[in-house]
């Protein structure tokens, strides 16, 4: 019997490689997309080969317009049992409104909504069954204006979410996972670390296993559609106001 498999956007990359060596680990065959992490996406499919597990690799530019019909269909001829889409490919740039120009925000809006829209509309119309989950940010339930292009690309997302989660209802489940502080970037320093945790009710960092665990709940729960699971030990709970505004290394 043909295992079942799924897309993963930006899966050459540390949060999406993650995502991808646990679908595996539940018995998923891996549709690798990358764009510049070609060698990052190589790596993993010759991880993923060492696990037994099937992949093949799909590149594609999300800042670029694509037809995601067609890009779905080529998945689909290698791996015709594809039952969901992980919308993980991600832009980040910090930058207020003022100092955003055109081309940043499309870019933005192109990679973090626009994709997801286009390939979750793709697979309801060419697939008909199954999954999307949409990975978000805990900091959707904030307005950091320090990351408008982002955060506002991410809050469009969520809202999409939902809108889509009745609309391919009953045979297509569409959910989300926002992380907090999981996996915190190569330049994010100790004191940021702190002054995050500062903030976080349960006063811990999340680790892998924490969104492993989300991963596999939304795709085990048949009954659960339209939500965001938000993986931050509490932190988008928190008190209003509470950093709202950006990090400042008091050090500087």
């Amino acid at each position: 019997m043909e295992s079942p498999a799924v897309l993963v956007t930006g899966a050459g990359t540390r949060l999406g490689r993650l995502l991808a060596m646990h679908m595996a680990s539940l018995g998923y065959d891996i549709a690798i997309h990358c764009n510049s992490s070609i060698e990052g996406a190589k790596s993993l499919a010759k991880a993923l080969e060492s696990s037994g597990c099937r992949s093949e690799i799909f590149p594609q530019d999300f800042t670029e317009t694509f037809d995601s019909d067609h890009y779905l269909q080529g998945v689909l001829a290698a791996f015709p049992n594809l039952e969901c889409v992980l919308n993980n490919a991600s832009a980040y740039e910090a930058a207020g409104s003022t100092e955003t120009d055109r081309g940043l925000l499309e870019t933005q809006f192109r990679v973090n909504f626009v994709t997801p829209y286009l390939l979750a509309a793709s697979f309801a119309r060419l697939v008909k069954k199954g999954q999307v989950i949409n990975i978000l940010d805990n900091k959707i339930a904030y307005n950091q204006y320090q990351y408008s292009a982002y955060l506002l690309s991410k809050k469009t997302l969520a809202e999409h979410t939902r809108l889509a989660a009745l609309e391919y209802a009953p045979t297509i489940r569409v959910n989300g996972i926002a992380p907090g502080v999981t996996l915190p970037g190569d330049t994010r320093t100790d004191d940021y670390i702190q002054w995050r945790l500062d903030g976080i009710p349960l006063k811990k960092q999340g680790s892998d296993q924490h969104l492993k665990s989300a991963l596999s709940f939304l795709i085990q729960n048949d009954f659960v559609t339209g939500q965001i699971l938000f993986v931050d030990g509490g932190e988008s709970l928190n008190q209003v106001g509470r950093n709202h505004e950006n990090y400042v290394d008091a050090t500087k």
